[in-house]
């Protein structure tokens, strides 16, 4: 690609789930099928997608008890297993990170750029949240990775953000440039026509049950208006929603793409009332021809237009979701025109995009221009 080194390594936080970040990896692994995956730990069953590379190098933390699927359980030793390692022998690498993998440490003569998901949730954005929810005798632990987070933030020669929302962050909190590029969202697996489901008129949430995506406000929302919700995703929360919701809330926990799709596109609309970094979801909603009912803050402000492809709500309450919802109607939007805007985000677009950016970084780069630069 473009004369770019032909030794290339990628960096991850850790390879045990799926979600967003896995997708960017798979198409990143299109770009550079011979880069080999780093990342602090890898369980393999949990983690089926990432046999496509062709090596999966996890550091020493993989030895620890439970650590491969729990690595939460050390913290403080996370940033030490990705100082760990040596890329002597890559001329460039690339890492993607929410927390510890832009950590590395690499010789003045490899390049290293940072495909930042955001600034790690629970140093940073989120910190007064994820402190509450631990005693204050781990507090000081919070200090000493943030101090650390800092210094591996100058660690990168480059960042590319995923979102205008994640870009502000790296600026507030990093004092760094970056420049922006959405990852990618696997579209068109939900625009393919589909037979309708049996639950008839029904609102829908897809996403994890856990505290911070707002699941129970949504659920408390359709209980009082006694309006259908499906409720896609697995979750802790799950069992205690299912006790909470009355008989108009049908949880059906995960489902294939393929089934997702269906309910995508038969929904009136998609609730998606909590901040993202990016969100995939309301993306795949977009690619199925659905319109977004959404809070106007994190990356749903980048993604859905406001009138054309869903509704974005600028009051951030249960009175002004319930408002939206009740006068709301799918009727009002063009699913075709919802369609064409969701593929501003496929990944032939991602991998096109990720490839110029990185390609002027690192040319740049090599000319003496560093890329990284504070903002003024």
């Amino acid at each position: 690609m473009a004369d770019l080194p032909s030794r290339i390594a990628l960096v991850y936080d850790r390879v045990n789930k799926w979600g967003g970040a896995e997708r960017v990896l798979l198409a990143l692994h299109e770009l550079f099928p011979q880069a080999p995956l780093f990342t602090a730990v890898y369980d393999a069953n949990l983690a089926p997608w990432a046999q496509v590379f062709p090596a999966v190098i996890p550091s020493f933390l993989q030895r620890f008890p439970y650590a491969k699927a729990n690595h939460e359980l050390y913290p403080w030793l996370t940033p030490l297993a990705f100082e760990s390692f040596k890329f002597d022998d890559y001329e460039m690498v690339i890492s993607v990170t929410s927390a510890d993998a832009k950590g590395i440490i690499t010789k003045p003569e490899t390049f290293h750029l940072c495909y930042c998901l955001t600034p790690t949730h629970y140093l940073w954005s989120h910190e007064d949240f994820y402190k509450s929810q631990v005693s204050p005798l781990f507090h000081p632990l919070f200090n000493y990775l943030k101090y650390w987070d800092k210094v591996a933030s100058r660690r990168p020669d480059t960042y590319i953000a995923i979102s205008k929302t994640v870009q502000d962050r790296i600026s507030r909190y990093y004092d760094l440039e970056s420049q922006v590029v959405f990852p990618p969202v696997d579209t068109d697996i939900f625009g393919n026509e589909t037979p309708a489901p049996d639950i008839q008129d029904y609102f829908l949430w897809v996403g994890r049950l856990v505290a911070y995506k707002r699941a129970q406000l949504v659920v408390e929302t359709f209980n009082d208006l006694q309006l259908p919700l499906v409720v896609i995703g697995l979750g802790h929360l799950a069992e205690k929603l299912r006790r909470m919701a009355k008989q108009n809330i049908y949880f059906l926990g995960h489902q294939p793409e393929a089934e997702l799709a269906r309910y995508y596109q038969h929904a009136k609309g998609l609730v998606f009332f909590h901040e993202e970094d990016f969100g995939i979801v309301p993306v795949e909603a977009m690619a199925a021809g659905l319109p977004v009912i959404g809070l106007n803050a994190g990356g749903v402000g980048e993604t859905v237009i406001h009138g054309v492809t869903g509704r974005l709500i600028e009051e951030d309450s249960q009175q002004a979701l319930k408002n939206a919802i009740l006068n709301f109607n799918r009727e009002e939007f063009d699913s075709q025109v919802i369609k064409d805007h969701a593929q501003k985000f496929a990944k032939d677009r991602f991998k096109q995009e990720f490839a110029r950016a990185l390609i002027r970084a690192y040319f740049g780069w090599r000319r003496g221009y560093p890329p990284l630069a504070r903002v003024p």
